[in-house]
């Protein structure tokens, strides 16, 4: 029997193709949008996982996202260091600002400022120049990644490299080195000095560190020491996850994007849904006299159902690795574009899971007439 569902299913050959067309574009799309989805997610937690040296992250309790500097008194430093299970404690500046290339093209950059004597919180890769640099007189590390974003409106178009000068908030600044980092959801370029600098390039304000990084000494509990620290400083003690998640969290709501990537996946399961449907039932119809000859031979109405969807599962997972396959290699185009493409391990299982959904779905909606068939109207045509 099941052969001979195998054999009606690829006799008809339009319809055939019809539905793997149709199954292979929902799995694309399901697939390929959740994996841009995924890809912008784990870019909005770049300037995290480029610090990841620290096991916490101290900070106001109103930050929203990683790049929302809400300052904190100097003095909460050394509070910091004095908590027991504080391996080390070092300060982070961040912030937005204004910066003025030599041809007098206006940008916005972020400026990290990170301890002068550790130099932990740094960037994770050098591309040209040493760690060290970053001490020399107005110094700044630039990132190798971002051509396009420091690129000179004037003089050819040229963009700014190892030995340029440019200013930061009216300050003197000279590219000493380059590094190289995640790629961020994040225009803006991000640009590393030492604290001190990064404090002298700031506009004056009363209060002017962005957080306190602190590394838990072996065999303390993180959660603890995060606890005691949240009490003696009254600030909020995150880990490197949980910051992560945080700012994913926000800039996936505020920005709209959970929204306008969660409504494709869902546009694909419903044109998967109705596309195979259609095609099933009609491919249904066209084969009821031979389901009617079965059911006259005595064939029961439960193997004709295990008949129908056996033909949903082979489409199903014909037009799965189709689309899965299609959605890969755009994905690969994608990163080599410079675009957000992430495929995790759940985003295949969730597309298979949607596609056998829809396919035995829709097979059981097209049995509706195989049920209702009365064997004897075969005969009767």
């Amino acid at each position: 029997m099941y052969s001979i569902a195998i054999k009606m299913l690829f006799a008809d050959r339009l319809k055939y193709y019809g539905l793997i067309l149709g199954i292979s574009f929902a799995a694309m799309l399901i697939a390929q949008q959740a994996s841009i989805l995924v890809g912008l997610t784990e870019q909005t937690g770049a300037f995290i996982r480029d610090t990841a040296q620290a096991d916490l992250w101290i900070m106001d309790s109103q930050v929203r996202f990683s790049q929302d500097s809400l300052p904190i008194r100097d003095m909460v430093l050394q509070r910091v260091r004095g908590v027991s299970g504080v391996q080390w404690a070092v300060p982070l500046r961040q912030g937005f600002m204004k910066g003025q290339m030599t041809d007098g093209t206006r940008f916005s950059l972020i400026l990290v400022g990170i301890d002068d004597a550790t130099l932990i919180g740094g960037p994770p890769f050098m591309v040209n120049g040493d760690r060290l640099d970053i001490r020399s007189d107005r110094a700044v590390f630039i990132d190798a990644d971002a051509p396009d974003k420091l690129r000179m409106k004037r003089g050819g178009g040229r963009s700014m490299t190892v030995g340029d000068r440019f200013s930061v908030n009216e300050h003197d600044a000279k590219i000493v080195g380059s590094y190289r980092g995640r790629r961020s959801f994040f225009w803006e370029p991000v640009m590393y000095t030492t604290y001190s600098r990064a404090l002298s390039f700031a506009p004056m304000e009363r209060n002017l560190m962005s957080f306190v990084l602190v590394k838990v000494e072996p065999g303390e509990s993180i959660t603890n020491v995060a606890k005691e620290i949240e009490t003696r400083t009254g600030l909020k003690a995150r880990t490197n996850k949980e910051f992560i998640h945080l700012t994913a969290r926000y800039i996936t709501t505020a920005t709209g994007i959970l929204i306008n990537f969660g409504t494709a996946v869902v546009l694909g399961i419903i044109i998967g849904l109705l596309g195979a449907g259609q095609t099933f039932y009609n491919f249904t119809l066209d084969n009821l006299r031979y389901y009617g000859a079965l059911k006259a031979m005595g064939v029961t109405n439960r193997t004709l159902t295990k008949m129908v969807m056996l033909q949903g599962l082979v489409v199903a997972a014909i037009g799965y690795g189709l689309g899965v396959g299609i959605a890969v290699v755009i994905g690969e185009l994608l990163i080599k574009g410079g675009l957000a493409f992430s495929m995790i391990w759940q985003i295949p299982l969730f597309t298979a899971f949607s596609i056998v959904t829809i396919c035995l779905l829709t097979s059981v909606i097209s049995l509706q007439k195989v049920y209702k068939l009365e064997p004897a109207v075969v005969f009767k045509g």
